[in-house]
This record gives structure tokens, C-alpha cells and sequence, in this order.
């Protein structure tokens, strides 16, 4: 049974983590910006719309469910957050099932991948043979394809899938190796320096109010 104390005290600490994070995804729209402004294809382009649409047919890249069908969302496949240092730029960014973005987002939250070198990678690689038992993406993906054998198959080709459309933005793939190793530690320290900033700002603020307080009571019985 969930103890509603610690809950609160999980609640309060999300919200300086949710602040870091966004500081962090606001890092990476900026960065994007800058780095492809040159590139032939513009994220925002109707070619790239075109290649999109036309790669995966109005399906979703992970499970190939119709996105017609199913409710989709905008999905960057190098996730925005500080350990996959994914960007907004062609050949990261596609439309997926709001089911896959949100169970990839189990392997995009881990410091260290175990299964591949990527989140979207390791997010099609639970196969239901390198993984732990009970490993909730794997069954995720069992629920989808019914046997170990159609799972195994159909993960393998969506994963081969994705790497021939990514492996098209030669501009995006020339710079994937040093985002990957200089990024991630550039984006942990602002991480790190946020949340410390909105500590000590919140602890200021929280003794300047109540210094205030106290020279200026309100009184109790004011009605």
C-alpha cells in the first residue's frame, strides 16, 4: 500500500526534477536550431513531412500500428534528456503511437542501456530473451505480437527499419558521435546546477517572506 506521506515527499521532489528537465529540453530545441540552420532539409519542411509519411506509410515505426487508427504523438527517437542527448532535427524526429513514446520513455530515463547503445534501440531490442523475467517491456511487446518468434521477428526488422531511414541525414549522423560523448555530461551539470539554483532561490524566497512576516503581522482577528 502506498504511504501518502511518502508520496508527498516524491511529488515535491518531481517538481524540481520536472523544472531541471525542462531547462534541459529547452537546451536541446536551442541547440537544434543552431547546429541545422544550413542543412538542406529543415525539420519544419514539407519534404521532410513527405519523407516521413512516406518511410513509414502512416504507421507507427516501433510497432507498425496504423497511426490513423491510433492516437500519435511527435516522437524523438534519441530521447530530449540529459543521458540520450537526443535533437529536434531531421532524422531524429518522427510520428509514433502515444503507446510506444510512452512505455520508450522506460529506457530513456536509464543512465546506462544494457541492451544497445540508444534508447530507441534498446526500447526494440526487449525480446524476450536478454531480459530479466517479468520485464515489463517485453511484455509490452508480447501483448502486441502474440509469441516470442513474431515478437523477435518484427522487432528485428522495425529496428533495421529505423536505422536505413536515420542513416539518410548524412549531416545528422556525422555529428551523432560527438553528441553522444560530449553532451551527456554538459547536460548532467546543468541538471545538477538547476536543481541547486531552484533550492537555494526557493530557500531565499521562503525566508524573505517570512522575515516580512514577522515585521508585519497580519492580525488573526481581521475580519
Amino acid at each position: 500500500m502506498n504511504n501518502p506521506t511518502t508520496q508527498l515527499r516524491t511529488a515535491t521532489r518531481r517538481a524540481k526534477s520536472d523544472v531541471a528537465n525542462k531547462l534541459v529540453s529547452m537546451f536541446l530545441h536551442e541547440f537544434s536550431r543552431s547546429i541545422s540552420q544550413t542543412w538542406p532539409i529543415r525539420i519544419e519542411s514539407p519534404q521532410y513531412a513527405e519523407i516521413v509519411e512516406r518511410t513509414f506509410q502512416h504507421q507507427c515505426p516501433y510497432c507498425s500500428n496504423s497511426l490513423i487508427t491510433s492516437q500519435s504523438v511527435v516522437e524523438h527517437m534519441d530521447g530530449m534528456n540529459r543521458y540520450r542527448a537526443g535533437l529536434h532535427v531531421p532524422g531524429n524526429v518522427v510520428i509514433a503511437c502515444k503507446a510506444c513514446n510512452s512505455e520508450k520513455r522506460r529506457d530513456d530515463s536509464l543512465k546506462t542501456l544494457v541492451l544497445a547503445p540508444t534508447g530507441w534501440e534498446s526500447f526494440l531490442s526487449h525480446d524476450g530473451v536478454r531480459c530479466v523475467k517479468d520485464c515489463r517491456t517485453c511484455r509490452y511487446w508480447l501483448a502486441h505480437w502474440g509469441d516470442n518468434e513474431m515478437q523477435q521477428t518484427k522487432l528485428s526488422e522495425n529496428l533495421h527499419h529505423i536505422r536505413d531511414f536515420r542513416s539518410r541525414f548524412s549531416e545528422f549522423q556525422a555529428i551523432i558521435p560527438t553528441l553522444q560523448l560530449v553532451l551527456p555530461e554538459l547536460l548532467t551539470k546543468l541538471y545538477s546546477d538547476c536543481q541547486s539554483f531552484a533550492e537555494t532561490e526557493i530557500k531565499l524566497l521562503l525566508e524573505r517572506f517570512n522575515q516580512e512576516r514577522l515585521l508585519n503581522p497580519v492580525s488573526s482577528n481581521r475580519p
